[in-house]
């Protein structure tokens, strides 16, 4: 089971959202929160395994609190849901800590494959946001990626956790991850979103909304 919490100052689109997610089978809302400093504490008070977070709220911003919830624990993944898509949105979200950014004309099955990705390790990114995200960041000539490498960032793109990878390559955790950090290094990101950014943007990896 998939416990959410979900984040937004609107009444109507936090209801709707809670009341959408009710009807799957492998999710629960275990918490709510309007506002910034509500969502700190509903979060730290019910650790769930994904925040449904609005990146625009009263007293806290979003990306105050998945600083503030970062610094006392780290197993929570943040789903960015939102309206902005700029750079100035989108940068510092995935800096302090959104695994997802998804924006709120997603639909609704969107939403819900995104969140089971989320819960699994993946980093599931709008491929719109991941054209804006790219304007940020320093294009690299370094090492090409080896087929290898390239064979995990496919399933990366795709919303595959490291467990997903291992299996599916056979390979194990520890080679997987190994391969992730010189991905990284290679495409001069820091996170798994910033990755999906820039494999899908520079074509490494085809854009397609199915995955």
């Amino acid at each position: 089971m998939i416990r959410l919490v979900v984040v937004d100052d609107h009444p109507v689109v936090r209801h709707g959202l809670v009341s959408m997610l009710s009807y799957e089978s492998d999710m629960q809302v275990v918490g709510e929160a309007g506002d910034g400093a509500e969502a700190v504490r509903v979060i730290l008070e019910q650790q769930p395994d994904v925040v449904l977070l609005d990146l625009r709220l009263p007293q806290l911003s979003g990306i105050e609190v998945m600083k503030q919830v970062r610094a006392k624990q780290t197993d929570t993944r943040f789903l960015v849901l939102t309206t902005y898509d700029a750079d100035e949105y989108i940068v510092p979200a995935l800096s302090a800590g959104a695994q997802g950014y998804l924006l709120k004309d997603t639909t609704p099955e969107e939403l819900t494959r995104a969140i089971r990705a989320l819960a699994a390790g993946g980093s599931p990114l709008e491929p719109a946001v991941a054209a804006k995200l790219l304007t940020s960041m320093k294009e690299s000539d370094d090492d090409e990626l080896s087929a290898r490498e390239m064979d995990v960032l496919k399933l990366l793109v795709a919303g595959a956790s490291n467990k997903m990878i291992a299996a599916q390559l056979n390979l194990s955790e520890n080679t997987v991850k190994s391969h992730l950090s010189h991905i990284f290094s290679k495409l001069q990101v820091q996170s798994r979103a910033e990755a999906v950014a820039v494999a899908l943007q520079r074509g490494i990896v085809p854009m397609d909304r199915s995955t």
